[in-house]
């Protein structure tokens, strides 16, 4: 039977801006142990805070279009400000009236569609946002080129943020950066069980190991670094997140 670990690995320090993300990762799977082909799952928030993708509300200036939409929303204007500024465009701005603040749906500047731009405010001091890291598949090489010279092995990274999901209620991990793991993979030209032809069947494997790393992730518990061994892989030296967004081409609701 083919078995699937996942492991929250304890231990990673309150990080900082500036600190050696990969030394510090590396410090704590020498305890914990890390083996050829094992999946790194890491929550963008400390490579953010390593990278300086911190933000003080204080030292943000309100655009026009800013406080207009806070008004609309009641949201604070400089942290909408920081959304505008993180994003490609609004999709969408709207208040329910059971809702204390309204919601922005908006396509960063990235490509991915999420709340606020991904923008957020917990697991970060009072007054500050944490934004995305400014090339999450970057990111993901470096801490990856770094983790694999260290111990001699190819290890796979999928630097995750929590998304909510359009049609669906609650949130779930998605991968926004990748090193060497596939944005997802095909079984188009194989068969089903059955034996029946498989024309577009393609899993979102990133995704799926970024979903799976929430179920031993807590937001309260400080663990943004989960261990994910026994899973099925090749290797992509090309791979990238985007490669898993849809064209807005395809985008059926615009």
């Amino acid at each position: 039977m083919h078995q699937v670990s996942l492991s929250a690995i304890p231990g990673l320090p309150d990080i900082q801006p500036g600190d050696d993300l990969a030394k510090i990762i590396g410090d704590v799977l020498e305890t914990h142990g890390v083996q050829d082909g094992d999946i790194l799952c890491i929550a963008h928030k400390i490579v953010s805070k390593s990278e300086g993708d911190v933000i003080k509300l204080a030292d943000v200036t309100p655009s026009e279009e800013a406080q207009d939409y806070a008004q609309q929303l009641n949201k604070d204007p400089a942290k909408v400000e920081v959304v505008l500024q993180q994003s490609n465009r609004v999709v969408r701005a709207f208040k329910r009236p059971a809702q204390n603040e309204g919601t922005m749906i908006c396509e960063h500047r990235l490509g991915f569609i999420s709340a606020n731009a991904a923008v957020d405010e917990s697991n970060s001091d009072e007054g500050t946002v944490i934004t995305l890291p400014k090339d999450p598949d970057a990111s993901a090489r470096r801490l990856g080129h770094a983790l694999e010279e260290r111990f001699g092995l190819r290890i796979g990274i999928v630097i995750t943020d929590t998304f909510g999901r359009p049609w669906r209620l609650g949130q779930v991990n998605v991968a926004i950066g990748l090193h060497r793991v596939p944005a997802k993979t095909s079984d188009i030209g194989g068969t089903d069980a059955w034996g029946r032809d498989l024309s577009v069947t393609e899993p979102a494997l990133s995704d799926e190991l970024a979903a799976a790393s929430g179920l031993v992730i807590a937001k309260a518990a400080k663990t943004p670094l989960v261990l994910c061994r026994g899973v099925n892989w090749t290797t992509d030296e090309e791979t990238t997140a985007r490669k898993i967004l849809r064209a807005s081409s395809e985008d059926m609701f615009r």
